[in-house]
Parts: C-alpha cells; sequence; structure tokens
C-alpha cells in the first residue's frame, strides 16, 4: 500500500496547479506544498532532528511542518494549545523531543523556511520507550491529569485515510474549513489528510478568528460570521459547535447552502440535534471513532446511514459487541502507548457500550467506566478531578459529573459551617490549576453527607453514580451554588490562544438546549414543513397561546412587585415590556375570529392541562420563590418565537390560504422581533446572583417541559391525503 506521502505527490502531480491550503494571507498550490514540505524536511534530515513537537494555532505553516515530518521520518507530536503548562512539560519529556516547530517565532529559535521556527530542547534522559514504527504521537485530552501518548505509525493512519476516502466516494468536497485544533487528530486526519487526497482545498485560520478559544470556549458571533466568510463545503464538529451551528441555521444566521458533508464527533450527540440540524438544512452526520483507531472507526454517509447509529464501521477495521455490550475494534489499531508495553491484543477494547444491527451499523449507548465526555469531546475523569476538590477545600466527600456538558460541576460536601463564598476563592484557585477542559463551570455545596442508607455510596464509601444522576435535581435543589468565571489564563507556551468567558445569556442556553429539543422536536414542526397541518390543529394551538399570553402583563406586574431592590434595574425593563406586551392577547382573538373561531367563546374557556400548569407554575414561583423566575419563561416563548415563528407561520398562511388578519400574533412575534429578544439578552448578562440565575435556569427547563406538551397536543391530520378529504 502507498504511504500517504506518495498519494499526495502523486495528487500533486495529478493537479499540481490546483489550490492545497489557503490561509488568510497565502495560498499555496498542490505542487508548491510538497516543494515547501519537501524543502523543511531537508532542513529537519540536516538538523539531526528525530522527534519534534509540533505547536501553535491553526495555519499553513502548521500543516507543512506536520507534512515535514512525515517525508523526513520524524516523529511529530502534535501539541494541544489548551493543555495547561503542566501537561506540555510532561507531554515534552515523555516523548523526549528534540525540538519545537511553530508558525510563530520563538524566542531562541531559527528560521527555517516557509513561515516555520524551530527551537532546540535539551536533551532529556526522561524519554519514555516507543514502538518501532511510530510517526505520531497524538496525545489525548487527558481523562487525568497526565494523558497518554497513542502512537500511530504512517501506514495506520494512510489505512484510515483511504477509508474514508473510500466511504465518501461520490461526495464533491471542494473545500474543508479546519475550526478544530490541527492538534486534534480527528481534524489532523479526516480535516487534512483526507481532503488533500480527494483533491480539496484544505483552509485554515487562526482559531480566534472562529471564534474558539482554548479547548472550550467558543464566541458564537465569530464562529457564524467566520463560516459565512469562508463557505465551506464541509467541516468537522464536536457536539457543542454542531449546537451552535444548527441554533444559526434555525435563527437564518447561517449561510448553509455551501454545506455538503458535515461530520459530528468525539462525545455524544442527541438524535433530536441532528433531526433539529437537517430540517434547517445542515448535512449532518454523526460518526465514532477514538485515538487509538486513528480517530475514525464508523461514519454515516449519504446514502449509508442510519437514525439513531453512528454508521457502519470503515473497510480497514474490523468491529464486533461482546457479551459484555463492550466495542471491540481489531485491524488498525494504534501500535502502543508511549512508555507502555505494547498488550498484543488482536482486539482493542474501546471502553465503550454499544451494539450492531442486522445490517451492520453500529450504535455506542456509553462509557463502560466512569469517564465523562464534554461536548467539546475532552476525556475527564471524575475520580481525578474529585481528589482535587477534596484536597483543595477540604470537602469531606465530592462527586463530579457532566457528562455531555461544556464543562464539569461538582457536588462536595463541607461540614465546617463555610459559606459558599468563603469556599468561592478556593474553588477558582483550583481552578486556575486544571487544564481549561476541565475547569469547573458550577460547585454545590451540601451540608448533609451522601451515604450508603440513602443508596448513594457502595460498602467501601464510593459514590454510586448512577443513583447520584438519578436524583441529581433533587441533590442540587437542597445544595448552594457556587457558579464559576471560567475566564482561562494563557499557559506559558508558543502560540496558545486567549481566554473565554460565558456569559449569563449564553450559559442559559447551553443549559436548557436538551430541554429546548422538547419544543423544537414536537410533531407540529415537521407535520407543517410536510403540508400536514390543517384548519383545526391552527386554531387550537392559538386559543392556547390565547390562554397563556392573556397572563403575561399580570405575570410581569408580579414580578415587578417582588423584585427586590438590588434588581431595580430589572423592574424598569418590566415596565417597558409592559408597555410593549399589553393587548397582545387581543391580537390572538382577533386573529382566531379571522379564522371563523367564536372569539368569546374562547375568551371564556378553559385552556389545555399543559398551559394551566405552566401558568401556575410561574405564579407560584413569583409569590413563593425568586420573582427573577419569571424570565425562565421570557427565555423560552421569546426564544421559540424568533426561531420558528415567521418560518412556521408563512407555511400555514400558504397551505391554509388563510388572510393576513388571521397571523398578526405569529408574525409580530417572529423574526422581526430580533432586536426585542437582544434587548432581553443584553438584560440576563446584567443579571449576576447565582439564586438568581439559577431560578431563571429551572423555570426555563420547566416551561419548555411544559409548552412542548402543548405543542405535542395539537391535533394533526394523520396524512396530507386525509386533510385533503376532510377539507372536502
Amino acid at each position: 500500500m502507498a504511504t500517504l506521502p506518495e498519494l499526495l505527490q502523486r495528487q500533486a502531480d495529478k493537479e499540481p496547479s490546483g489550490i492545497a491550503l489557503q490561509g488568510p494571507d497565502s495560498a499555496f498550490s498542490y505542487a508548491q506544498m510538497m516543494q515547501a514540505a519537501a524543502a523543511l524536511a531537508d532542513q529537519l534530515t540536516r538538523l539531526g532532528v528525530r522527534r519534534a513537537g509540533l505547536c501553535g494555532d491553526n495555519s499553513v505553516a502548521w500543516i507543512l511542518a506536520d507534512l515535514a515530518c512525515l517525508l523526513a521520518d520524524v516523529v511529530c507530536v502534535p501539541v494541544p494549545v489548551f493543555f495547561s503548562r503542566t501537561q506540555t512539560q510532561h507531554l515534552t519529556e515523555r516523548a523526549d523531543l528534540d525540538c519545537l516547530l511553530s508558525a510563530d517565532k520563538i524566542d531562541g529559535g531559527e528560521h527555517i523556511g516557509h513561515g516555520v521556527w524551530l527551537k532546540h530542547l535539551p536533551v532529556s534522559a526522561a524519554g519514555a520507550w516507543m514502538p518501532e514504527q511510530t510517526a505520531k504521537i497524538t496525545f489525548t485530552s487527558g481523562s487525568t491529569g497526565n494523558p497518554k501518548g497513542v502512537c500511530l505509525s504512517v501506514a495506520q493512519m494512510t489505512a484510515t485515510t483511504l477509508a474514508l476516502q473510500e466511504r465518501l466516494e461520490g461526495v464533491e468536497l471542494g473545500r474543508h474549513l479546519c475550526i478544530l485544533p490541527l492538534a486534534t487528530l480527528l481534524e489532523n486526519i479526516a480535516g487534512v489528510y483526507l481532503p488533500l487526497l480527494m483533491g480539496s482545498t484544505v483552509m485554515v485560520a487562526p482559531l480566534q478568528d472562529l471564534g474558539m478559544t482554548g479547548s472550550s470556549g467558543l464566541e458564537f458571533g465569530r464562529l457564524v460570521e467566520g463560516i459565512n466568510r469562508h463557505r465551506p463545503h464541509s467541516l468537522i464538529l464536536v457536539p457543542e459547535l454542531a449546537m451552535a451551528l444548527v441554533s444559526a441555521a434555525e435563527q437564518k444566521h447561517l449561510k448553509s447552502d455551501s454545506f455538503r458533508f458535515l461530520a459530528v464527533g468525539g462525545g455524544r450527540v442527541s438524535f433530536d440535534l441532528l433531526a433539529r440540524g437537517r430540517s434547517a438544512g445542515l448535512p449532518l452526520y454523526e460518526g465514532y471513532g477514538l485515538s487509538e483507531c486513528s480517530s475514525v472507526v464508523a461514519l454515516n454517509v449519504p446514502g449509508t446511514e442510519r437514525e439513531g447509529s453512528v454508521g457502519k464501521p470503515l473497510s480497514h477495521v474490523q468491529v464486533l459487541v461482546d457479551e459484555r455490550g463492550h466495542i471491540l475494534v481489531a485491524g488498525n489499531t494504534h501500535l502502543g502507548y508511549l512508555g507502555d508495553e505494547p498488550a498484543g491484543d488482536e482486539w482493542l477494547d474501546t471502553g465503550d457500550l454499544g451494539a450492531r444491527d442486522a445490517d451492520g451499523f453500529l450504535s455506542v449507548s456509553g462509557r463502560a467506566k466512569n469517564l465523562l465526555i464534554t461536548s467539546f469531546g475532552r476525556n475527564i475523569s471524575p475520580e481525578w478531578l474529585e481528589s482535587e476538590l477534596i484536597q483543595a477545600v477540604g470537602a469531606r466527600q465530592a462527586v463530579v459529573f457532566g457528562d455531555g456538558d461544556p464543562r464539569p460541576s461538582a457536588l462536595v460536601v463541607v461540614q465546617d459551617g463555610r459559606s459558599p463564598d468563603a469556599l468561592r476563592s478556593q474553588l477558582e484557585s483550583l481552578n486556575d490549576t486544571l487544564p481549561d477542559y476541565a475547569r469547573f463551570s458550577g460547585v454545590y455545596i451540601r451540608r448533609q453527607p451522601l451515604s450508603q442508607a440513602d443508596g448513594y455510596l457502595t460498602a467501601n464509601g464510593r459514590p454510586v453514580r448512577q443513583q447520584i444522576q438519578d436524583d441529581l435535581p433533587s441533590l442540587l435543589a437542597g445544595a448552594f451554588p457556587v457558579f464559576m468565571n471560567l475566564s482561562i489564563s494563557t499557559p506559558d507556551f508558543p502560540n496558545t490562544p486567549g481566554g473565554s468567558f460565558m456569559a449569563f445569556f449564553d450559559r442559559l442556553q447551553s443549559e436548557t438546549a436538551q430541554a429546548r429539543a422538547h419544543v423544537t422536536g414536537a410533531p407540529v414542526i415537521a407535520a407543517i414543513c410536510e403540508g400536514r397541518f390543517d384548519l383545526t390543529g391552527y386554531t387550537w394551538f392559538l386559543t392556547q397561546a390565547y390562554h397563556h399570553v392573556k397572563h403575561t402583563v399580570p405575570l410581569m406586574m408580579a414580578c415587578g412587585g417582588r423584585l427586590p431592590e438590588r434588581l431595580e434595574f430589572v423592574r424598569k425593563a418590566l415596565v417597558e415590556y409592559i408597555e410593549e406586551e399589553y393587548g397582545h392577547h387581543e391580537w390572538i382573538l382577533n386573529d382566531l375570529e379571522a379564522c371563523g373561531e367564536d372569539k368569546e367563546a374562547i375568551r371564556h374557556g378553559s385552556p389545555d392541562t399543559s398551559i394551566e400548569l405552566m401558568v401556575a407554575y410561574l405564579y407560584d414561583r413569583i409569590n413563593r420563590g425568586n420573582p427573577a423566575a419569571f424570565f425562565g419563561m421570557v427565555q423560552v416563548l421569546e426564544g421559540t418565537s424568533i426561531e420558528l415563528a415567521t418560518p412556521l407561520g408563512e407555511a400555514i398562511q400558504k397551505q391554509l390560504g388563510l388572510p393576513d388578519e388571521a397571523f398578526s400574533y405569529l408574525y409580530s412575534h417572529g423574526a422581526l422581533d430580533q432586536e426585542h429578544f437582544e434587548f432581553f439578552r443584553n438584560l440576563m448578562n446584567d443579571i449576576t446572583d447565582p439564586e438568581d440565575q439559577q431560578a431563571i435556569i429551572e423555570a426555563a427547563h420547566m416551561v419548555y417541559r411544559l409548552y412542548g406538551d402543548m405543542l405535542h397536543s395539537i391535533p394533526l391530520p394523520e396524512s396530507r391525503k386525509e386533510q385533503q378529504h376532510e377539507a372536502a
């Protein structure tokens, strides 16, 4: 089998003038790329380099240096930009690096051409044993403080790249944009090697230009702006990025017409998210893999996909699920871990649980052990962080959770009477020592220990994680929250991007994303898009809207009367809201009258149970709880209206042939209401008290559930044929 360097040279001979690499300020044709990589390889050979750490931001120079290592038989060790100083030092010593390569000037380094700088490192005696044929060592994000180095050969990376090319046959991908760090093996192989073998253009830009900071920081607007500017055909996404793009597409901020293939992997992906993305025009396809298998094991593609699966395994590997439900892989697994003698097992136990159906599609259900995987695809051992917490704050017990969340959270038991505010400085000091992907977004302080009698501990005192997870809402309700400032310090290492901070509105969006899927996944939305909606369903919806909108102003007045003086700015905002919202319930009655309904009968009628409960819940939270909870309803109803009201209203009007007078409510609360929602966003970002924030989040969860229940209850005709029959 030809190797990657040989295959790339063939592509250069075939299309020498085709653009291979495109950066912000430079472009390289295929011929120029191979010439530049060869010149850099000659320099590495002349300097006697054996093992090089490749650091820095995404750039053309990074890719050229990586290709040069392949050509010169230099072991390349990509250095993740999000590693802490301690992890970086561990990587450097463990891999016994000769030098660092970087696209930025390094103090004490020399420029070796094409924007690449080299800095020699002192000889170390701490280097670990390395398998023969190692060409690349990829250090995972680290399930513990010191991540393992996975050793891969050129043949293994070549086999994965060719298998991906085979699986994507027929999918035309002319431009790929790298939005994950190039040091991420998945982007390195599937985002650079694969497009180059396909004759495509690989586009790179500094991560901060695309809104990416650290491993898990995201500036939503800059990401969308960057993608719209580059107009790529393909992207590789982790779940958190997929969620952001789906939201942007639903709000019509993202230009999606250029996309042909968006791969999603690196963590748990909900089916609702994929379905929402497809509805918004995003060709999302889920895959599965791990570093030990050169990143990709299975992948859904157009024409060969199955709902709820991660696709069929690629042709270069064998996959089976054993009697324990463990996913095992053979055929193209890693050479071994840096410093560990290879186990010699034919089958690699991935540590994941799953199943294969009769047609060979693979599904993944979770981790065999306790490993958490964040929505940015970072692996975290909860035991590691629990021990750090116990040591840092003197906690009696600690349980870390947050699988599928952007960052972990924790429940800790502290019984010495210290308040949450008194513990904050110790918790923030701990966060400063952790890699950014492992920093806590929130820590909940509990006074009563978790006990074996309650089912939360094993006989030897270990947490029963599933039981704790099942009871987490009630456990957190009785705890005191400390929400962390997630500003990220920059490690002292070349080319590391700067920090990020999650504003409360973004946190509110993030923490209610799964709850929001109950609304956006309601059958009525698909029915409207399919032309399977009738007048009965529309008037039923408007009736329920009347019965909750008529309470909007009274709820705002009740909220304003109960707000403390410290939230006077919120009370002032409510005055503006009341002026804008007053009388909207009468608009809905007029819409119903335009549909032929008796509006007075509806005025004196009763709502669906879900709306009755939703309104009662909000009055109760305002009167007996925290009045700020009211804004949880605003988050749900305003956000849902912005995303759905205008496109669905237009579809309904076209299907039913109703006059404009029947749509004053939907159209006034749709896409034209963006400025109103922006006002809400800014107001939420000004709310800084943790208890107020938590009250809003909890209320949003409840309202998403109840409002979603109403949408799920809208009567629908079973088919378009039935709809036509009823109309006749």
